[in-house]
């Protein structure tokens, strides 16, 4: 039977990284605050496996989703009962908020932050968390903006999945879909960026491939990337495959969203120590006949979301103290 552990916040130490306020995007995290969080993260794996944390039994997070949501949403509430606190959940704010009739995304920031400890938002608009942080009270999380946007908190449970299993510099990483609204590619690409002799594949048809800032950002940076239409040929380089979706309606032509799939023919090609991670939710691109196969790692890191996001709530709660 689990039982419930109190008392395991992790107390920085003198010199360590400077507390977040706010978690926007993925360019705001220096490597050492990485690393710090990722030490908190291994901590809040050992806590669940407990049974939990009373710690923060009188903090409430507020989820204020303007767009649906099944794996982030309950990631984040169940993260902050799993630390002993307590959630106001919406999934639909666009529908139910007096925003229906011409409230600003900024006076209901105001106001929920007076209710709450911390707000985690998706917002439909590119830059809508940013506006959500520039005049709450309290904490805000970013669950994603926008079409092309930032998913800054799934960019970070992937690479604390690829953390967990190699070390971070000098990898490949292929990344295969509809790259240029893929905002979880974007933002685990901003991270990759902070580490050394990575090379990057963009792997898509050239209608969808990653937009110009991403690679404009890379190349400030020094980081090796290409651009491909073939997954085959790329398939057998790259330590790390990163699947996203591909919606076929945003294909032109006779392109078949299947020559971007993960098949049999893929799996033959792939380095034996090879990784993949998808973001999910899944359509054509990532056969179930995957799932066995030792190198797919995705519900992995979907349980990794998890100890993640347990992690920077702590983080975030911590430094309002």
């Amino acid at each position: 039977m689990n039982v419930v552990v109190p008392h395991l916040r992790v107390v920085p130490q003198p010199g360590s990284p400077s507390p977040l306020r706010h978690v926007i995007e993925a360019q705001q995290f220096t490597v050492p605050l990485l690393m710090d969080l990722f030490d908190r993260t291994r901590l809040m794996e050992r806590i669940v496996a407990r049974g939990g944390t009373l710690d923060y039994q009188n903090r409430i997070l507020a989820a204020l989703f303007y767009q649906p949501s099944t794996r982030t949403r309950f990631s984040f509430e169940s993260a902050m009962y799993r630390l002993g606190g307590r959630v106001l959940s919406t999934e639909h704010a666009r529908v139910f908020s007096s925003e229906i009739e011409g409230e600003q995304v900024e006076d209901s920031i105001r106001v929920i932050g007076n209710y709450a400890d911390v707000i985690v938002i998706r917002h439909p608009e590119e830059g809508g968390a940013q506006r959500a942080a520039q005049v709450s009270p309290v904490p805000v999380i970013s669950a994603g903006d926008g079409n092309g946007g930032q998913h800054p908190t799934q960019a970070l449970l992937d690479l604390y999945t690829i953390y967990r299993e190699r070390p971070l510099n000098g990898l490949t990483i292929a990344f295969i879909g509809e790259l240029d609204r893929a905002r979880t590619a974007r933002s685990l690409a901003y991270l990759l960026a902070k580490f050394d002799r990575m090379k990057i594949f963009f792997v898509s048809p050239p209608e969808l491939q990653v937009k110009p800032d991403i690679l404009e950002y890379l190349e400030r940076h020094g980081v090796q990337y290409e651009l491909e239409t073939n997954f085959e040929a790329v398939a057998g380089e790259a330590d790390v495959i990163y699947q996203t979706r591909i919606r076929p309606e945003r294909l032109t032509g006779i392109q078949d969203p299947r020559q971007y799939a993960i098949d049999s023919g893929i799996l033959r090609r792939m380095k034996g120590n090879a990784m993949i991670l998808h973001p999910l939710p899944r359509t054509v691109e990532l056969d179930k006949s995957v799932d066995d196969d030792p190198r797919a790692l995705y519900f992995r890191q979907a349980i990794n979301g998890l100890y993640v996001r347990m992690a920077l709530l702590t983080m975030l709660l911590d430094s309002c103290r």
